[in-house]
C-alpha cells in the first residue's frame, strides 16, 4: 500500500535541499556568492607582487580573484580598468594622478591630496582610488658608479652641463611624461646626447648600464638590488618627482564597503622597507610573486 506523501512535508524537504546547495555555495538563502574581482598589474616585477598582495587579502575573503598581469604601461593598463576588463590596479599617488589629468602637473608632495585630485579625475569614469599607503617607489635617475666618480655626480643638478654628453634611458612613454624628459628640461635644464627607449628598470636597461649604451637611467627607488649593480641614484634636489605612494585604483562596481575595507587594510600596513623586502624575495631571491605575497600575508596575520 502506498503512502500519500504530505504537501507540507514535501515543503519542509525542498527547503532543506534549498539551504544544503546554500551552504555548500558559501552563502546562506537570501545571498549571493562575492563577486569575480581582475586584479591588473604593469609590465614589472613590483606590479605583480602587488597585485598578489591585494588580489590575496579579498581571495581570503571569499572574492573570485583572477589577475592579468605583465598587461604593460599604464597607457595600456588604465584603458583595461576603465573598459572592464579588469576592475583594479595597484597604482601610484602621483604618476596616476599626471596619467588621468592628462599631464596637467597637478602632482604634488603629499600623496593623500594626490589621490584627492586623481578621484576628481577618474570619478566621473566610474573609478575610485582608496588611501593610499605609506609605500613609495618614486621613479628616480640612476648612474653607474664610473660615472658618478668621472663628473662627480652628486644630484639631479649636476647633470646640467654635461648632459650633452649623456644617454638617457627610460620606458618608451618617457619623452612624453612630465617627470622624465619634459620635466628634466624643464626643471634641471639638462639636455641629453639622446635618449634610448627601454624598459623602466628591467634587463633591457640594466643590459644598457652595462655595456654603456646608457649612462643615465630610470629607475625605481624602491629597487633593492641597485648597489649591488653598481648604480647610483643622484638626489632630486629640484623636487622633480611628486609622492607616488601606492594606491588601489578600482571600478565603482566592485568597490563595496567591505572590498574598500580588505583593501585600505593592506593599504594601512604596507610600508617602503615592506615593499623593499618583498621586491628583494622576487628580485633576488627569485621567489614566485605570489609565494612573496602569501608569505607577507602570513606573516602579517592577514590570514588568521
Amino acid at each position: 500500500m502506498s503512502i500519500k506523501r504530505s504537501p507540507f512535508l514535501t515543503l519542509v524537504a525542498a527547503l532543506g535541499v534549498f539551504a544544503m546547495l546554500a551552504a555548500a555555495c558559501g552563502g546562506s538563502p537570501g545571498t549571493s556568492s562575492k563577486e569575480k574581482i581582475t586584479v591588473g598589474g604593469f609590465k614589472f616585477p613590483e606590479s605583480s607582487i602587488l597585485a598578489q598582495l591585494y588580489g590575496q587579502a579579498l581571495a581570503h575573503a571569499g572574492y573570485q580573484v583572477s589577475y592579468k598581469l605583465n598587461i604593460g604601461q599604464r597607457e595600456l593598463v588604465a584603458p583595461a580598468l576603465k573598459n572592464g576588463d579588469i576592475d583594479l590596479y595597484l597604482g601610484y599617488t602621483a604618476s596616476d594622478l599626471e596619467y588621468w589629468n592628462n599631464k596637467a602637473g597637478e602632482a604634488g608632495g603629499d600623496a593623500a591630496a594626490n589621490v584627492a585630485k586623481l578621484n576628481g579625475h577618474i570619478d566621473s569614469q566610474g573609478l575610485v582610488a582608496l588611501t593610499p599607503s605609506s609605500a613609495s617607489d618614486q621613479n628616480a635617475f640612476a648612474v653607474t658608479k664610473d660615472t658618478q666618480q668621472k663628473f662627480n655626480l652628486s644630484k639631479m643638478s649636476d647633470l646640467a652641463p654635461i648632459g650633452n654628453q649623456l644617454v638617457l634611458g627610460a620606458g618608451p612613454e618617457c619623452p612624453t611624461r612630465p617627470y622624465c624628459l619634459p620635466g628634466l628640461l624643464q626643471t634641471y635644464g639638462i639636455h641629453f646626447k639622446a635618449f634610448k627607449a627601454l624598459d623602466t628598470d628591467g634587463p633591457a636597461t640594466r643590459a644598457a648600464f652595462k655595456n654603456n649604451t646608457i649612462q643615465v637611467g630610470l629607475v625605481f627607488s624602491a629597487d633593492p638590488d641597485l648597489n649591488s649593480l653598481g648604480l647610483v641614484v643622484l638626489d632630486d634636489d629640484k623636487h622633480l618627482q611628486a609622492a607616488d605612494q601606492v594606491v588601489p585604483i578600482l571600478r565603482k562596481t566592485v568597490a563595496n564597503d567591505e572590498v574598500k575595507s580588505i583593501l585600505n587594510k593592506v593599504s594601512a600596513g604596507l610600508t617602503t622597507a615592506d615593499l623593499l623586502g618583498l621586491n628583494a624575495k622576487v628580485s633576488l631571491e627569485h621567489q614566485d610573486p605570489d609565494a612573496a605575497a602569501k608569505a607577507y600575508l602570513e606573516q602579517k596575520n592577514y590570514f588568521s
